[in-house]
């Protein structure tokens, strides 16, 4: 992986796991982890790196500040949605070096199933209904293209992959044998209504918020369903600008638009179908990537991010 962050030694944490972009660490067995865990419980350190992945590929470099964005971003709706579901932000009280991309959380029993909402068009879901006309079992209208807008936004969940896999659309009546019909209700509701919330601030601030992925757990001390992970970044979501939202055609989008283009473009002599990794992103690409992301951040709450 191209981030260093397992390597770092933060004081009273140690290292537990590292995925695409993010990296956990738990309190250790030192005077200060048993103070973290005294004072807050079972929690985990949640550090969000710079790294960018694209068709399943960890990629070289990062993008700077990237984890900054992701963190302050998902912090910033995590206070938009909080009347509508609890989150497991306990403090963003971190050691110096993760400040600002960094937060203390607590430690959820994660449901095994990505809880996503569609309110447009594309994607996965533009695949799908182009075979049959439906998205995970929903039948939507004829004549549907890319970027159009719904009837009315619809849950279209996935089963959760492992590292390096795709996560798989699944119907409704899947995600009821993996964790019961009242659950699944349950997060069907919640992931419809934070869509919802979302959807309409965005568009206030000339931001469609075309789809989102979530990600829930069972808080132990509450037993309340509660959301976890990131929420509402340009990695877990597709933003377009409002003002450019034109269906009939892929949409200009505030995410790794810019990589995934290059790396599928002549100029990288990447072959997506072959086994040889993605070769190094070019500093142009790099920089308008962070450029985009801090846009994203800068639109959707208003303020400036210093990175």
């Amino acid at each position: 992986m191209s981030d260093a962050t397992p390597l770092l030694h933060l004081p009273g944490w140690r290292h537990v796991y590292s995925g695409k972009v993010r990296d956990l660490y738990e309190p250790d067995d030192t005077t200060a982890g048993i103070a973290l865990r005294d004072l807050h419980g079972d929690v985990v350190l949640v550090v969000a790196s710079d790294r960018v992945s694209a068709y399943d590929h960890v990629l070289e470099p990062g993008i700077p500040g990237k984890g900054v964005v992701l963190t302050q971003l998902s912090l910033w709706w995590f206070e938009q949605l909080a009347d509508l579901v609890p989150n497991h932000v306990v403090t963003t009280d971190v050691p110096d070096a993760v400040a600002g991309r960094a937060m203390v959380c607590r430690r959820l029993e994660m449901f095994p199933v990505e809880c996503v909402a569609r309110g447009y068009l594309t994607g996965s879901g533009l695949a799908e209904y182009r075979t049959d006309g439906e998205v995970t079992g929903i039948a939507l209208p004829a004549g549907l293209v890319d970027g159009s807008r719904l009837p009315e936004p619809i849950f279209t969940p996935a089963t959760k992959a492992d590292l390096g896999e795709h996560d798989e659309n699944v119907r409704f009546s899947a995600v009821v044998d993996l964790v019961g019909p009242e659950t699944a209700e349950t997060l069907r509701d919640l992931t419809l209504a934070v869509y919802a919330r979302a959807e309409g601030v965005a568009r206030e601030r000339g931001v469609v918020l075309a789809d989102t992925k979530l990600e829930f757990g069972t808080d132990p001390t509450t037993g309340a369903v509660t959301l976890g992970d990131e929420v509402l970044t340009p990695d877990s979501s597709r933003f377009w600008p409002a003002d450019r939202w034109e269906p009939g055609h892929a949409q200009p989008s505030f995410d790794k638009q810019f990589v995934r283009d290059w790396l599928t473009s002549p100029a990288s002599g990447w072959d997506r179908a072959g086994d040889a990794p993605p070769p190094a992103l070019p500093a142009d690409v790099v920089e308008r990537t962070r450029d985009r992301y801090l846009e994203a951040y800068e639109r959707l709450t208003g303020r400036a991010l210093a990175l």
